[in-house]
């Protein structure tokens, strides 16, 4: 418990940045037991402070391709937790679990929270894997990327689709051609295509 009050006291003194959650994270899931690094972000993940929470979230991320169940409780963060910086933190733990499970393994998993119905769980992929190129397996496979990706062009949350254009310029930047194939078949009349197609900042006149 003392530890637990020290790390508390440590961690909600950080005012940017999310470094020392990660680290704090990765040292308790290192050299303890995963159920020793569950119960500890079990207590953490209860704090009013958001840098609490993150660091438990990013526990969460380190073990669960040791635990799944930890993706569920990813998932159900990513749908209630309202701290931006929070869903940040889970976008690196989602990716933390698909570097350490392997991202063609990961695949299924990327797929159902890509293909959910909740913004939130979309863009934790969407940003948590950027760039997504540079990551194995999409970089031997950069279509798999643009097509999943571009799955949520025209979802009603701006929020989303900003981050899917993002995403998509990053790929652009190595792969444009790729790119402007996808983007070439959006409908342009839509306006929440056209503005995920901005973000993509695809050279192309749109008016």
């Amino acid at each position: 418990m003392e530890f637990l009050d020290n790390l508390i006291e440590k961690l909600i003194k950080v005012e940017h940045g999310f470094l020392l959650f990660e680290q704090e994270a990765r040292s308790i899931a290192s050299y303890n037991t995963v159920q020793e690094s569950l119960d500890t972000a079990s207590r953490l993940i209860e704090s009013d402070y958001y840098q609490v929470r993150s660091t438990a979230v990013f526990i969460y991320g380190y073990i669960a391709h040791r635990y799944p169940p930890a993706i569920k409780i990813l998932y159900d963060l990513a749908c209630s937790d309202t701290s931006w910086q929070v869903q940040e933190m889970i976008a690196k733990a989602f990716d933390q679990f698909c570097k350490d499970n392997g991202y063609e393994k990961s695949l299924p998993e990327i797929k159902r929270w890509v293909f959910d119905d909740y913004p939130n769980v979309c863009r934790a992929v969407t940003e948590g894997l950027r760039i997504w190129t540079g990551r194995p397996f999409f970089k031997d496979h950069p279509s798999v990327a643009i097509e999943l990706i571009s799955f949520n062009k025209s979802n009603d949350s701006e929020y989303l689709r900003k981050s899917v254009g993002n995403s998509l310029r990053d790929i652009a930047k190595k792969f444009p051609e790729l790119v402007e194939r996808e983007t070439s078949t959006w409908d342009l009349t839509d306006d929440k295509i056209k503005l995920t197609f901005k973000h993509a900042l695809v050279k192309k006149n749109i008016g």
